[in-house]
């Protein structure tokens, strides 16, 4: 088994509503598997990823005990 913590930031807090949750899944799947998983809404573009503080794509494949965060992207001027 898989357990898998996943942090929501900024606005993604806001759309999803919640900012923490906990999965456990039977097998390995990517972030964005995850993502969907979680969540009705598809992955907002330009997201940011980081698995256990380190930036990742969209398709690294998460392991047990991984913190699983996404950022919306940063704007600004």
């Amino acid at each position: 088994m898989i357990t898998i913590t996943l942090r929501y930031f900024a606005s993604l807090r806001e759309q999803v509503g919640r900012s923490k949750e906990t999965f456990t899944f039977s097998h390995t799947l990517s972030v964005v598997d995850v993502w969907q998983h979680a969540n009705s809404m598809p992955l907002p573009e330009n997201t940011l990823i980081a698995v256990n503080m380190e930036y990742v794509d969209k398709l690294y494949c998460v392991c047990d005990g991984d913190e699983v965060a996404f950022f919306p992207p940063v704007t600004g001027g």
